[in-house]
């Protein structure tokens, strides 16, 4: 049990949430209780300040209707109709259902999780243990940043790009497919000094979003076109000879081909595709290509909602060749940065223990197609009808693709479902069995950021509340209930803090100070270096031309694209609400108060054609289901895109249901991810 806190004291902590900027947090304890919430000013990327979510994480924390005691459902699956049992109770009936299933075919038990914490403690490490000893079904955690990942490993080695501290001293940025002001807070703070310094920047990103309104230039292209702008850029590029041939020469691959492909996408070509103007396109280049031509660095801060399309990898691609065309990675304050987190020397396998599945290799099933998974009968080459499922760190009804199937998934009667969580979400409707799991002030966890280079300690603040219990002690709980005595059920949550970095960092300034910054060199690719298999820029990867018959970045259209099917001609994007963090916060009062209500952004065009008023309710509708929403009509709209701002829990949106009803469980070419973004809706009133 964490020691608790007495008298006044600041415990120092770390943000838990799926978010860049993985903040370092301090927790103001009086007396046992949390009073208050506030950044780290000694933590150089916090520096004392937080977003308006997490400032409010004690309201969240001792919500009136935090779970704080295990349930039994009593009614029809998603009434949300529970009673109040014994852990004893819960664990036994657990562990009688696991194990009966595992005797017949463990893979038939499915894990389910993601980011409702970035630990990697409370995250996969018990869990994962306990899961490969079960020797269940694996999940592929694809629902995020899998496209992109995907594209950047091919093109750069990994996960991987230039330092954010150095985007202040950059003279051009370019904030690509991020709202950085909703998403990236401490990210726009750099952006904002570059700014003073005389830096421009301009969003690219088809919402007029409140980044893009502080930004010198905004180009609103259509979702999923992002490749086509990154080739039209290298066009230009190429024709004026705004080029580091030096950098190519040593420091990429394929080079000759990628001009060639270049070539072939003149801004014409783009502007027609991208629904932008060609002056637009020719203008970016420009200012990209003199930043050669002065010595000055440029960067690009790329973000996932670009890659949540079918081409999703491939214009992640494309964008990642571009600092290599110019040398912009000569420079600190030049490059790409769209995650940090391959820099990080994690011993996922001493967390997570895979060694313990022994000679067996259970099946991968994804995340991304949770609907069609708990609806497939199981065959042969499938493998078994999924049987159980856990969820943890995550809410499935409300966050993945295709909720209407999603929810007759989890319908099913035969399905025993047990959900780990803070309070009664979408997901946990569905459950038999809800188990109460403590939140970051309550538990020990260390994390790693995808935005910075610095690893955070959390340390619990408070006692858990109510029966309260963490992750980590759940999954010891239920592998001692399964019989399973391997000794790594006992580590503690300390011991597994330790051994995450173990032999790399010092664990004592953690515990001393909060963090620790990995040494790293401030242009990790100045002289190329880069961890590809050719050690260079990779414009073609050879495992790409053997695995997709085609080594190089190319625009891959929309599997909805606009203007296939008549009876759906709006594109509909789903980018966060400012207040919200994926499905976390939405039951917090405070910020569902400041939000408001489910919003549907569309052009004053586009809502004329159709009768529709600024205020009124609307039906957003396709063949996979529909929604209803409040229309805005505020500027931030595309002609012939809406913005569907999300994700709300379905339970407390206006009809029962939320944007996901309308998205596909369809997948991007590379990384197997997600394509939230691609998707054809028409809207009318509701």
């Amino acid at each position: 049990m964490p020691d608790t806190a007495t008298s006044s004291t600041l415990v120092r902590g770390a943000c838990p949430h799926d978010c860049p900027d993985t903040c370092a947090l301090l927790t103001q304890v009086e007396n046992g209780v949390a009073v208050k919430v506030s950044g780290n000013p000694a933590h150089r990327h916090t520096d004392g300040v937080l977003c308006a979510k997490v400032s409010k994480y004690t309201e969240r924390t001792y919500h009136p209707e935090r779970l704080l005691h295990p349930l039994r459902r009593v009614g029809p699956k998603g009434s949300g109709q529970f009673e109040r049992i014994s852990w004893d109770e819960a664990l036994r009936e657990i562990a009688a259902r696991l194990g009966s299933i595992a005797q017949r075919n463990p893979e038939a038990i499915l894990p389910y999780s993601y980011a409702g914490t970035m630990g990697l403690v409370q995250g996969e490490a018990m869990a994962g243990r306990f899961f490969h000893r079960l020797g269940a079904s694996l999940l592929e955690r694809t629902i995020c940043a899998a496209a992109g990942g995907a594209g950047l490993t091919h093109t750069l080695g990994g996960k991987l790009g230039m330092r954010v501290e150095f985007f202040a001293e950059a003279k051009l940025i370019l904030i690509w497919g991020s709202n950085s002001i909703g998403s990236n807070l401490h990210f726009w703070r750099l952006a904002q000094e570059a700014k003073r310094r005389g830096a421009k920047l301009v969003c690219i990103d088809p919402r007029r979003s409140e980044t893009a309104e502080k930004c010198h230039v905004h180009l609103a292209l259509r979702p999923g076109t992002d490749a086509a702008l990154a080739l039209a850029l290298m066009h230009e590029l190429i024709r004026h000879d705004w080029l580091d041939h030096d950098y190519i020469e040593h420091h990429t691959v394929g080079w000759a081909a990628l001009r060639e492909r270049a070539l072939q996408w003149p801004p014409e070509r783009a502007a027609e595709v991208c629904g932008l103007a060609v002056q637009q396109i020719r203008d970016l280049a420009h200012d990209y290509g003199q930043c050669l031509v002065r010595g000055e660095p440029a960067a690009i801060r790329l973000n996932y909602g670009m890659q949540r399309v079918h081409g999703g990898g491939n214009a992640a691609r494309a964008v990642a060749c571009l600092p290599a065309l110019i040398g912009a990675w000569r420079h600190r304050a030049g490059g790409v940065l769209l995650s940090s987190s391959g820099a990080f020397p994690t011993r996922h396998a001493a967390l997570q223990r895979p060694d313990l599945l022994g000679p067996r290799r259970p099946r991968l099933l994804n995340m991304s197609t949770i609907g069609d998974i708990l609806q497939h009968p199981g065959d042969t080459a499938w493998g078994p009808k999924v049987e159980a499922l856990l969820v943890y760190n995550s809410n499935p009804v409300a966050v993945a693709p295709e909720s209407g199937a999603v929810v007759r998934g989890f319908a099913r009667d035969d399905l025993f479902t047990v959900v780990l969580e803070h309070f009664m979400t979408d997901t946990a409707d569905y459950a038999d069995i809800v188990l109460p799991a403590t939140t970051q002030l309550e538990h020990w966890d260390i994390h790693t950021s995808y935005g910075h280079t610095d690893v955070l300690l959390n340390r619990p603040a408070i006692a858990p509340l109510g029966e309260a219990r963490s992750n980590t002690q759940i999954f010891r709980d239920l592998a001692q209930a399964m019989g399973f005595d391997d000794p790594c059920f006992a580590d503690s949550d300390e011991t597994l803090c330790r051994t995450a970095f173990d032999g790399v960092l010092d664990f004592e300034v953690l515990l001393r100070d909060g963090f620790a910054s990995l040494p790293l060199p401030e242009a990790p690719f100045a002289q190329g270096h880069f961890p590809t298999p050719s050690g260079r820029c990779e414009f073609y990867s050879v495992a790409l031309q053997r695995s997709q018959g085609d080594g190089l970045p190319d625009h891959v259209p929309n599997h909805e694209t606009a203007g296939s099917d008549a009876r759906y001609p709006l594109a509909m994007i789903s980018p966060p609400a400012r207040n919200f963090l994926n499905s976390t916060f939405v039951n917090v009062r405070s910020l569902r108060n400041i939000e408001g209500e489910p919003v549907l952004e569309m052009h004053a065009s586009d809502a004329t054609a159709r009768g529709l008023r600024d205020g009124q309710t609307v039906r957003v509708f396709n063949d996979r289901g529909s929604y209803h929403c409040v229309l805005r009509i505020n500027g931030r709209a595309r002609e012939g895109v809406v913005n569907s701002l999300g994700i709300w829990w379905r339970k407390l949106g206006l009809n029962g249901t939320n944007v996901n009803e309308l998205t596909s469980q369809k997948l991007t070419d590379l990384g197997h991810g997600p394509v939230f973004y691609d998707c054809l809706v028409e809207v009318s009133a509701a």
